[in-house]
């Protein structure tokens, strides 16, 4: 076992160097990778693993994700970097008719073996094109796992995961989560389609993802401290979700707050709640952001945050009308 302390961008560094180190096949493809990524995600791989490995390429997403499919359809593992989810819409058509299609449309002769990194969430004073929180897209798209690592131990874990796989992955890192610093056991294994239990609780069960984890364990502290006991889950992944553990844990406390940085209107917080309610009959409820883009100016640009506030009322109004 090897455990350090890294930040969540060192420890995607890690996992994609010891990757790279243990299997040829594995290569990163990506603007200004070369330079070691937008959020350092990439520091040091181009001189570690040289231009061949670690590609910088031009300004063309479809470009470039349709030249990881290929790669991954002749047996390579490319890693391809969008920057941010939000740029991902210009390679939309690979990604979803393409990657996610192949093993089907053609009896399995073909595997793509891709993880497609699309970065989530707000990122300060970006505004609405950089700002997004697409999950809920790629989750309804048969043939995709779709992945959002909260802690430098989930982006080490899951990231060595999903190059091992078969599968093309949206892998899907938060843009302010990157300085966030843990331990990171570098034996650890990830398993895709379980959550994390954080916190066992009696009053309701809190599920979330992403940098709103977070968010959702302050709450949980402030409302512990109101004498109110609840449970936090970390899905982890978004497709395949853990139905069983967030199905048990709801079963348990009859009450289900599911929170998200996305736009609530037709977030994967609905498909969470909706199976919750027809399978257990619990109380269920919603928190995500308002149904508009988020904004440049930082008091508009606030509407648009998960804050532990919003959660702790959002449980509270949840335990009222259901007192």
């Amino acid at each position: 076992m090897a455990v350090s302390t890294m930040n969540y961008a060192q420890a995607a560094v890690a996992a994609l160097s010891d990757a790279m180190h243990d299997d040829p096949s594995v290569i990163a493809m990506g603007e200004d990778i070369g330079r070691g990524g937008i959020f350092g995600q990439y520091k040091g791989m181009q001189e570690a693993f040289g231009p061949m490995r670690i590609i910088d390429t031009p300004i063309s997403e479809s470009t470039i994700m349709g030249a990881g499919v290929g790669m991954a359809l002749a047996g390579m593992r490319p890693v391809i970097e969008m920057r941010v989810v939000d740029f991902a819409l210009c390679a939309i058509d690979e990604i979803v008719n393409q990657a996610a299609k192949n093993r089907y449309m053609f009896g399995g002769q073909g595997r793509v073996q891709l993880v497609a990194r699309l970065p989530i969430g707000v990122w300060s004073r970006s505004a609405g094109q950089h700002s997004q929180s697409l999950e809920a897209w790629f989750a309804h798209i048969p043939g995709l796992v779709v992945v959002c690592p909260s802690t430098p131990q989930d982006n080490y874990s899951m990231l060595r995961a999903a190059l091992r796989a078969e599968d093309p992955f949206v892998y899907m890192e938060h843009k302010e989560l990157w300085g966030l610093q843990g331990e990171v056991d570098t034996s650890a294994e990830a398993h895709f389609g379980k959550a994390r239990q954080l916190r066992v609780g009696k009053d309701l069960t809190i599920v979330s993802w992403s940098l709103a984890v977070h968010e959702c364990a302050s709450a949980v502290d402030t409302l512990a401290a109101e004498g109110i006991d609840a449970s936090l889950i970390d899905l982890g992944t978004i497709w395949p979700w853990d139905r069983e553990a967030v199905l048990a844990d709801c079963a348990r406390t009859g009450r289900l707050l599911v929170v998200h940085e996305a736009v609530q209107a037709g977030g994967f917080g609905a498909e969470i709640a909706a199976t919750v309610a027809e399978q257990t009959g619990c109380r269920v409820a919603r928190l995500g952001a308002p149904r508009v883009p988020a904004g440049y100016a930082a008091n508009l640009e606030v509407e648009a945050r998960m804050q532990a506030v919003r959660v702790v009322a959002a449980v509270r109004e949840l335990l009222r009308k259901n007192s």
